[in-house]
């Protein structure tokens, strides 16, 4: 079953965020993940929910998007985006 990172994020300091832009992608890949949406400003539908920027990451399973997530080679890419945005970050699994 497929899993879905879902991140919603502010850019505060975009001149070192562009690191981590660069960089990040190839983290995706080496665990078999694609980028769905890109950083996308969305359009607000319904309720109070205001996400700047929203990107969605997809991956075959649960497993290998966590192994995203605790790649080790990655954590200072994370903490780079910790460092200069405002993140919120959630894993949903997709159906069958």
């Amino acid at each position: 079953m497929n899993a879905y990172l879902i991140l919603d994020l502010t850019i505060h300091d975009f001149d070192r965020f562009r690191e981590y832009i660069s960089k990040i992608p190839a983290f995706i890949e080496k665990h078999s993940g694609r980028y769905v949406v890109r950083g996308e400003q969305p359009t607000v539908i319904e309720g109070d929910w205001r996400p700047e920027r929203v990107v969605v990451i997809e991956f075959p399973s649960r497993e290998q998007a966590n192994g995203f997530l605790q790649d080790p080679e990655a954590q200072p890419l994370f903490s780079l985006r910790h460092q200069t945005t405002t993140s919120k970050l959630v894993l949903v699994d997709g159906c069958l």
